[in-house]
């Protein structure tokens, strides 16, 4: 990774080279789990549309093809078809569909401290008796039978912890319970196929590094079927061009049926990182994430967790961190560090200081 000084717009920042793009991110960058830097290439893509909005210059079909750039780099970065993808601008509003459409009575499973954009819709939906049940992780696998559904993130946002999607995927063909995934914070940085998982949702804004308002989520063609398009509007159509007005109902027959109207400039900037991000070769990421993450913790004599994202539970280390120009954020009353393609061993070391009062 090369790092150099770079004049951009009269700014003066540390621009850091890696996996061949550039980065305007400031050492100690430790919150890509909070919020992902784009390489300067997706950011630049992104203000280009801004300039083109100020004066008027677009027009609304220009984002067509920003989106089914972004859905198909997505979709190969978890393992499905494209067709199988429906677009959203948030993970809560798409969970929201299935949580909707699942059978009064639906008992879903879940692990305790479960990022609420996962579990709120289906609890919203207890005026028809569906139920909520939480555990422990360690016992997530255990509990399966006797649930209809599963919710979980493949790594939770709190402390990086990893789903054993293996043992949940045997779990629930033994005891016929549906699973639902969040990739959101696994997506960009763990080698994923989960191709087989009923429901698949992710955000952009984090280890996919776009603007904050693209989402997607992916569904087995079973599920499909049973799932109702509570928002279904003109981009959800079979053209939705020629369906900005009137009846009759006119859906797409794939994923497509449930898209909402896209977010045009997270889409853009979206189409410009998600392409590329899939070109990488997602071991090589893997291994410098959580090469980075399990040194830090070596340093501090703590054991490796295999995570792009270290929750230390350290007294004062969300101050000291802080005070040392470190961004980091808490989260369940632990310090929260994440690392990405753009972290150096110069942030690892800056970390360790901190926490060491050096």
């Amino acid at each position: 990774m090369q790092v150099s000084r770079d004049d951009r717009d009269g700014h003066v920042g540390r621009v850091r080279t890696a996996f061949g793009q550039s980065f305007d991110v400031s050492p100690g960058y430790l919150n890509t789990a909070s919020i992902g830097i784009p390489p300067l290439f997706v950011a630049d893509a992104v203000v280009q549309a801004v300039g083109r909005w100020r004066t008027g210059s677009d027009r609304s079909n220009a984002f067509d093809a920003d989106v089914m750039a972004a859905r198909k780099a997505w979709a190969s970065l978890i393992g499905v078809a494209p067709e199988k993808v429906a677009i959203g601008a948030s993970v809560s509003q798409l969970v929201g569909l299935v949580a909707a459409s699942v059978p009064d009575g639906t008992r879903v499973l879940a692990v305790a401290g479960e990022f609420t954009s996962v579990i709120f819709p289906f609890a919203a939906q207890a005026h028809r008796g569906v139920t909520v049940t939480e555990v422990e992780p360690t016992e997530l696998t255990s509990r399966v039978n006797g649930h209809d559904l599963v919710a979980v993130s493949v790594v939770q946002s709190a402390d990086g912890a990893i789903a054993d999607v293996d043992r949940l995927r045997e779990a629930a063909a033994v005891s016929g319970a549906r699973v639902l995934l969040d990739v959101t914070q696994a997506v960009g940085w763990l080698p994923l196929r989960l191709d087989w998982a009923d429901w698949l949702v992710g955000a952009c804004y984090k280890w996919l590094l776009s603007p904050r308002g693209a989402a997607w989520l992916a569904l087995r063609p079973d599920v499909l079927e049973r799932t109702v398009p509570h928002a279904a509007n003109w981009y959800a159509a079979r053209d939705p061009w020629s369906a900005t007005y009137g009846l009759p109902l006119r859906l797409a027959p794939d994923a497509r049926r449930l898209d909402l109207s896209p977010v045009w400039i997270a889409q853009r900037g979206a189409a410009a990182a998600l392409p590329w991000l899939a070109t990488l070769d997602l071991a090589a990421v893997h291994q410098h994430c959580v090469g980075l993450a399990d040194s830090l913790l070596a340093k501090l004599s703590l054991p490796p967790r295999g995570s792009a994202i270290v929750a230390l539970d350290l007294s004062g280390a969300a101050e000291r961190l802080a005070a040392a120009g470190i961004t980091a954020t808490s989260r369940a009353r632990r310090a929260r560090l994440s690392f990405h393609l753009y972290n150096t061993a110069e942030d690892v070391e800056m970390a360790v200081a901190a926490l060491r009062g050096e």
